[in-house]
């Protein structure tokens, strides 16, 4: 049996105030937007990904907003996703290299309510990505 992680809740305090942070500046697809009754909630997924991040109720009824830490993007360039972010207007932090080869480089970044980021550079994802890029058909 295949287990796949799929959404993870990220709790914050505005949901548009969010929307706006990992659509705009961070580049996720608003893949939808969903108010029923006292629900009001979004679901983002960053580019290439086949995990989605949700926002607003119910994540925000199951965890102070800002305290997600340590969740982990990977790109294939981390110098050009920073670049990326900071053009943006994300504050990003400086690259780090823990470790030369391939996945020992590392930056990080926070959302408006603190919730923290890690950005992991995989050179590999470059010529193989986790998800073949034909099997990615999200509409922007």
């Amino acid at each position: 049996m295949e287990w796949t992680l799929e959404v993870v809740q990220v709790p914050v305090t505005d949901l548009d105030r969010a929307i706006a942070f990992y659509r705009d500046q961070m580049g996720f697809t608003l893949d939808h937007r969903t108010t029923a009754g006292d629900m009001d909630f979004a679901q983002l997924t960053p580019p290439g990904s086949g995990c989605s991040i949700v926002i607003g109720n119910p994540a925000q009824q199951q965890m102070e907003p800002g305290a997600l830490h340590g969740m982990q993007l990977v790109v294939s360039d981390a110098r050009a996703a920073r670049e990326e972010l900071l053009g943006r207007g994300v504050e990003a932090g400086e690259i780090t290299v823990f470790d030369e080869r391939d996945g020992g480089t590392f930056f990080g970044f926070s959302d408006p309510d603190g919730n923290s980021w890690m950005v992991q550079e995989m050179k590999v994802r470059a010529e193989h990505p986790l998800i073949p890029r034909k099997e990615v058909t999200r509409e922007q």
